[in-house]
């Protein structure tokens, strides 16, 4: 059973994201600010976080700064769950190391879809690893998308389904329609030759970790 931890302030959130994980068969644990959050990271370590930003006594950049510091804990995904959208603050959140940004509110099905994507990728960097092999994809452009067939908008696209944005994100960060969204993802998938999202990020991850290496 998988460990999430969730570090938010508003109690009513911080219950129902509690909730949803126990439903979904995950093992949560929370807490109600950043300074409380390291201490359980630090202890239970967990496979995944799920952290505010803005909270009392320790923010949830100082949060991840502290994760990022220790070596039992610098390697544990974590997702930016906040009321901060536009795209610079994504764009910061990810600059500053974490796996992913979710806007609030975000859904169940956006959450556990971020949630899925960062734990596969743990596991593929963990198995990589084991082999000695360095797994580092490189998120700055999308330009190696482009070389799987994609065009340079296709290839915008697929490079935030790799970060785990939903559509209406992607539309957000793009400054397009939703609809023109779920065209290019379509096209994406049938290029690809894939039939979700998941399989279309592997593949997007594996392009941009050639280029990295």
């Amino acid at each position: 059973m998988k460990k999430i931890l969730v570090i938010e302030d508003e109690p009513g959130t911080r219950d129902n994201l509690v909730t949803m994980l126990e439903m979904e068969g995950f093992q949560p644990f929370s807490a109600q600010n950043g300074r409380v959050g390291v201490e359980v990271a630090r202890r239970e370590k967990p496979d995944l976080i799920l952290c505010d930003i803005s909270m009392p006594e320790l923010d949830g950049h100082g949060v991840l700064a502290a994760l990022r510091a220790d070596a039992a804990t610098h390697a544990i995904p974590l997702i930016f769950l906040t009321a901060k959208g536009d795209r610079k603050d994504q764009r910061a959140g990810m600059t500053l190391g974490a796996d992913d940004y979710l806007s609030k509110p975000a859904s169940a099905d956006e959450v556990l879809a971020a949630i899925q994507t960062r734990l596969q990728r743990h596991e593929q960097n963990t198995q990589a690893a084991i082999a000695g092999i360095e797994l580092k994809p490189d998120f700055s452009s999308p330009g190696p998308l482009e070389r799987l067939g994609l065009t340079a908008r296709e290839a915008e696209v697929l490079l935030w389904i790799a970060q785990g944005k939903s559509n209406p994100d992607i539309a957000g960060i793009l400054g397009c329609a939703e609809n023109t969204v779920k065209v290019h993802v379509a096209r994406i998938f049938e290029k690809l030759g894939v039939e979700n999202r998941n399989a279309a990020a592997m593949r997007a991850v594996e392009a941009l970790t050639r280029r990295a290496g």
